[in-house]
């Protein structure tokens, strides 16, 4: 079973996508990051959060509508080196820090972004 599955269950999809919209208006503050995106940021938005919906235990739309996440594989694309995995982790993270969920649950989805941010790393 996945760990994080009682995330969705502890704070609700409207926070899941509290913190997806959150993200997003913190890449848009970071050149290195927002490069990235193509200038509507609407799309990978709501990508993020079906995929966050999914991880944390929600419905399983994102893998209906996209297949299987993949997540290396769709991001090989763009270099991720250690500073741009730092950029995007400090987003992240600061979107958590906005939401500002219960403790535990806050300690379970830390912990799910840093596991993410070191796998994505496909350059040094």
């Amino acid at each position: 079973m996945n760990p994080f599955q009682s995330v969705y269950e502890a704070i609700g999809e409207e926070n899941i996508q509290k913190l997806t919209h959150y993200f997003y208006e913190e890449v848009a503050l970071i050149p290195e990051l927002r490069k990235l995106y193509p200038e509507d940021l609407e799309p990978a938005e709501r990508r993020l959060f079906l995929f966050l919906l999914q991880v944390f235990g929600g419905p399983q739309t994102y893998s209906e509508e996209r297949g299987h996440p993949r997540l290396r594989m769709r991001h090989f694309e763009w270099k991720i080196d250690p500073k741009m995995r730092e950029h995007w982790l400090n987003a992240m993270l600061s979107s958590l820090d906005r939401l500002n969920p219960e403790p535990t649950v806050k300690e379970l989805m830390q912990g799910y972004f840093v596991k993410v941010a070191n796998h994505m790393v496909n350059h040094e």
